[in-house]
């Protein structure tokens, strides 16, 4: 009879084995319980570079969550909030799978450069879903919706004010009739966060039929409910903004049940359903004394151009009451660019 419990603990070991295997990932595999490094090469014959993915792999079952930092270079805070990420997640505490790209553009983010590769001249977010013999930028674009989006249950993409935008923290979640059940998780998502504001981003039937362009609307294409974060502004490093990403992770690691996570009571997020954007009719210098968060109201001047001499070219003046989500937060504009997106809040919506 003494078999019997070497026995039972035979069992439970095989029943848990049985219950979460090791993840495959990069032609490797990451055993439960532990985390992996890996450094993704990327090469179109000319230039090369590499991706760093993280592989959190849960003692436990459970959903894949996709995460991306770095999809813009010059973006620090979530690049930071990744670093962070990778020292505190506990895969032995974890259920399920974390897939966490640590930076996607290194190009950029080495070559200090706002929204573009350096080497080839192209906007990461504007590339997806890439395509396999495309530029470099392209390749970044297919190998992360091929081996990180592909294989995600949920998926977040992590953002900030490049270097010359003024931004107010926010998230946000797509929505659309076509795929509710994914939008009403992604929602669900979105709220968890903890985030003061939360941004819808509609998405009609043509709009889903075309090309996603943008690394989270790809997850979204697929049906995978997905979020974004901006937090970060100016190209800054940020340790609140950084702070304020990583606790977003973790509130929704634990809405999504992958970790045991006590979360505080947070009030009731503003949720901005509708925006609108202010755009340049000039080239010059862009002079302004309002931030992003700032309340403004209809008809306000917001602030006006120059020409490089000082010349008034133009008075910009608020088209909507609303919140300034984003703006443009340094002196240099042209023509056509657009100087400040306001989010309208819910009570102005009520008004009109």
């Amino acid at each position: 009879m003494r078999f019997i419990p070497v026995l039972l603990v035979f069992l439970v070991a095989y029943a848990q084995a049985l219950g979460q295997r090791s993840f495959p990932f990069s032609k490797t595999s990451v055993p439960p319980g532990s985390k992996k490094h890996f450094k993704i090469p990327v090469s179109d014959g000319n230039n090369s570079t590499y991706i760093p993915i993280t592989v959190f792999h849960g003692a436990n079952p459970g959903p894949v969550l996709g995460i991306t930092a770095g999809i813009h270079g010059y973006e620090y805070p979530p690049i930071l909030a990744a670093q962070r990420l990778n020292q505190q997640i506990d895969p032995n505490g974890l259920s399920g799978t974390i897939i966490l790209v640590q930076i996607a553009n290194v190009p950029a983010f080495l070559g200090r450069s706002p929204f573009v590769n350096p080497i080839d001249g192209k906007n990461l977010n504007r590339s997806f879903p890439g395509k396999e013999e495309g530029s470099i930028t392209e390749r970044i674009a297919h190998i992360i919706t091929k081996e990180v989006i592909a294989k995600s249950s949920f998926f977040v993409d992590m953002h900030g004010g490049d270097a010359p935008e003024d931004l107010q923290p926010y998230n946000s979640w797509y929505q659309s009739d076509i795929l509710s059940e994914t939008s009403k998780k992604g929602q669900e998502m979105a709220l968890a966060m903890g985030f003061d504001y939360v941004i819808v981003f509609n998405i009609s039937k043509e709009r889903l039929e075309k090309p996603s362009l943008f690394c989270s609307q790809e997850a979204f294409h697929r049906n995978i409910p997905s979020v974004d974060i901006e937090c970060g502004r100016l190209g800054m490093p940020g340790n609140e903004e950084t702070n304020q990403i990583v606790q977003g992770v973790f509130s929704l690691l634990g809405h999504l049940n992958m970790m045991s996570i006590t979360r505080t009571p947070k009030k009731t997020p503003i949720i901005v359903a509708k925006r609108s954007t202010i755009k340049s009719r000039s080239t010059g210098f862009f002079c302004t004394d309002k931030k992003a968060g700032d309340t403004i109201k209809a008809g306000t001047q917001v602030g006006y151009i120059t020409d490089f001499f000082g010349t008034k070219l133009e008075d910009i003046s608020s088209p909507q009451d609303g919140i300034i989500l984003y703006m443009i937060g340094t002196p240099p504009i042209n023509a056509g660019e657009t100087l400040m997106n306001i989010g309208i809040l819910p009570n102005t919506l009520n008004q009109k």
